[in-house]
């Protein structure tokens, strides 16, 4: 497997090639990545994509589903906040 290196919310993480953000946010030891307005912790619920818990931006597009989306070297990861009315 191939190295790759993404930012999360500027800080380096390491991970491999045709690893999901999601899988590789996990392997970095973080277990939620987003909080709801209520300040809930939102991570993986479903893993394939249908719950949208694990959304972040990625490369400023907001709404990205870490599940699904494969990491790629050098794409910057930014956790969001739930900001839903």
């Amino acid at each position: 497997m191939t190295d790759i290196h993404v930012e999360v919310d500027g800080t380096p993480v390491a991970g491999l090639a045709g690893q999901s953000i999601a899988a590789l946010l996990l392997a970095s030891g973080r277990t939620s990545w987003r909080r709801t307005r209520e300040g809930r912790p939102r991570g993986v619920f479903c893993g394939i994509g249908a719950c949208f818990d694990c959304v972040v931006t990625v490369n400023g597009l907001r709404d990205v589903r870490a599940c699904l989306r494969r990491a790629v070297d050098g794409d910057r990861v930014e956790l969001q906040e739930d900001d839903r009315a």
